[in-house]
């Protein structure tokens, strides 16, 4: 057996609408949303009396963020919101742009708070936002492309 791919990564949220808004704003698209609960759902995840609203998103290329917000039990915080980027755990997502600039200043429009950015050489560059919940996702934008026909 081997893998076949990455389907998805999950996201436990407080606030499904503003999370939510920020990714389809980024540039994913909303797949779906939907309410589970019940003795099956707690038995795969390993918690009692679930009850979780999940929003399921998907980037251009098929890959996806879900977005669980947790009614029953409460989700429980490890730490502040605004954790750095060294906090152990996943801390980020990055997502491969055309656009820095574009989408760093639509993406503040909309409440993100530009963290850091920078450029490598003449081969590309990089910014890291933090949104909604605290969520860090980084922007790398390719600046080398090569000659055409390379």
């Amino acid at each position: 057996m081997t893998l076949k791919r990455m389907d998805n990564v999950l996201i436990v949220v407080d606030d499904l609408e503003a999370t939510k808004a920020f990714f389809i704003e980024l540039g994913l698209r909303l797949e779906g949303e939907t309410t589970v609960e019940g003795p099956l759902i707690g038995q795969l995840i390993g918690l009692k009396d679930v009850r979780a609203t999940l929003a399921m998103l998907r980037t251009p290329d098929g890959q996806g963020i879900e977005l669980d917000k947790f009614h029953t039990p409460d989700a429980i915080r490890l730490g502040p919101v605004d954790s750095p980027v060294n906090t152990l755990g996943i801390r980020r997502i990055m997502f491969a742009v055309d656009d820095i600039d574009a989408i760093v200043a639509r993406m503040r429009a909309h409440g993100a708070e530009l963290i850091g950015e920078m450029q490598h050489a003449d081969t590309y560059r990089l910014a890291y936002i933090r949104g909604p919940e605290g969520i860090i996702v980084a922007l790398a934008e390719q600046l080398d492309r090569g000659a055409p026909g390379e």
